[in-house]
């Protein structure tokens, strides 16, 4: 049974539809649907232009889920937080030259389709870490690290979230992950860390022992930290959050009271922890509550969203 109980969101400035389109054509394995609308009425005056509009789609890559933000242009994503896709060989027919072939055509193919009205981090060619790797926002300014993996190494999902810490939160990358995996350490599959690989030397803004790359999982869901190397000047928003699905109130409760860092980020389930990562907070059954009369309205008013006020 799947454990995948954190679903990456993405703040999508009213093109959502649109956004879920573009993926659905562009990634390898990926589907797109409109799940959730808008209220026809009782919205506040800054989403009243919303009304009846869609307000998430589904984005589900290989398997891996990500809901797309239908809202305005408060936030929009960083580099700190970005998607990793492991073209590995063995998910495009096995080990062989064949395969490997399959496996860097669709990069390539996956690639220029990202490419087209985004802008390029790094470009795709050859790196110590990969035989063909680079790193697009597209679009949307949402960022993308394609990676053609080697099939004789640990296999990871497709996609995977990559987490940049630096600012405030420079070096913190393996603690963040530790924290993180405590906070689900009785999940179903267990949760703890994967690779861990230091900088050695000091690295611009990072110590000789701040993570050039690290990984940790929860449940069966992978995820990527590392520490910055360079002082690049973005950090996390709420342009991408990560949104928890809680099995009742004294989850949420936990949860809540464990993350949340900075009680002015609080608003209708969102917070921001301790490391600048934005959260929601939500129950599991959070569609189905929406469809009491006025809730949505009742959730616009909460900070800690609490299900017997739905």
């Amino acid at each position: 049974m799947s454990t995948r109980r954190i679903v990456p969101n993405i703040w999508v400035n009213r093109q959502a539809e649109a956004a879920g389109r573009f993926y659905a054509e562009s990634l390898p394995f990926t589907e797109a649907e409109t799940e959730s609308r808008y209220p026809q009425e009782g919205l506040p005056d800054f989403q009243a232009g919303f009304a009846g509009a869609p307000l998430t789609v589904a984005v589900t890559v290989a398997g891996v889920r990500l809901t797309l933000i239908n809202a305005g242009d408060e936030f929009r994503p960083t580099p700190a937080l970005s998607f990793m896709l492991n073209f590995d060989p063995l998910l495009f027919g096995g080990s062989d030259e064949n395969a490997t072939t399959a496996a860097r055509n669709a990069l390539d193919r996956t690639w220029e389709a990202l490419c087209d009205g985004g802008s390029v981090l790094m470009d795709l060619g050859e790196y110590p870490f990969s035989t063909h790797y680079g790193w697009v926002a597209d679009r949307y300014g949402v960022n993308w690290q394609l990676m053609l993996t080697d099939p004789a190494g640990d296999l990871r999902p497709f996609l995977v979230p990559s987490l940049m810490f630096g600012g405030d939160a420079q070096d913190k990358a393996a603690e963040a992950a530790d924290f993180y995996t405590s906070l689900f350490a009785d999940i179903p599959g267990g949760s703890g860390a994967g690779h861990r690989f230091p900088y050695g030397t000091p690295t611009g803004p990072a110590s000789a022992d701040a993570l050039a790359f690290g990984e940790f999982r929860i449940g069966d869901q992978w995820f990527v930290g590392n520490d910055m190397g360079y002082d690049h000047g973005f950090g996390f928003t709420e342009g991408v959050s990560l949104a928890v699905r809680c099995a009742d109130q004294a989850e949420i409760d936990r949860l809540w009271s464990a993350l949340s860092a900075d009680p002015a980020a609080e608003a209708c389930g969102w917070l921001r922890d301790r490391y600048g990562v934005s959260w929601q907070v939500v129950p599991e059954d959070l569609d189905e509550l929406l469809e009491r009369p006025d809730a949505y309205a009742h959730m616009m008013t909460m900070k800690k969203l609490v299900i017997d006020e739905f």
